[in-house]
């Protein structure tokens, strides 16, 4: 129990608190803590047929489909979001990276076939796929 208390006061005392480290530190506390009150709750009921559970059996759960929405669906939904409007803004003459790492300037789009016609030499013209652009070059992120 002292060790519990020590990293707590480490985590409060850091200036700078990041969420993954309290999701990481307090997880596995969420999730043996209510398998271990579910199993003092057991031992002491006498062995009589009472029932466990409630709500305080799917806590645990609970707690991970949160954790996953907030570290993994959210991001990568706004990472999603901005990429659209990424899509959405490019013009002639923006220079662009591809998914593939091919960098090249816009010279030609075509919007209802969805191409876009990248000039990456003198005299050499490569159509792609307007979801294949991955950002652009010279922008701060």
């Amino acid at each position: 129990m002292k060790k519990f208390k020590n990293a707590i006061r480490k985590l409060k005392s850091s200036k700078k608190t990041d969420s993954s480290k309290v999701v990481c530190f307090f997880l596995p506390l969420l999730i043996f803590g209510g398998v271990m009150v579910e199993t003092v709750h057991a031992m002491g009921t006498g062995g009589g047929g009472q029932q466990g559970g409630g709500i305080a059996a799917f806590l645990p759960l609970i707690a991970i489909v949160v954790i996953f929405y907030f570290l993994l669906i959210r991001p990568q939904t706004k990472r999603q979001r901005e990429h659209k409007t990424l899509l959405t803004t490019l013009r002639k003459g923006d220079k662009v990276v591809t998914n593939s790492g091919m960098f090249g300037t816009i010279v030609g789009m075509d919007d209802k076939e969805n191409k876009v016609v990248l000039k990456v030499a003198e005299n050499v013209k490569i159509e792609f796929l307007k979801s294949s652009i991955a950002g652009r070059i010279g922008e701060e992120p």
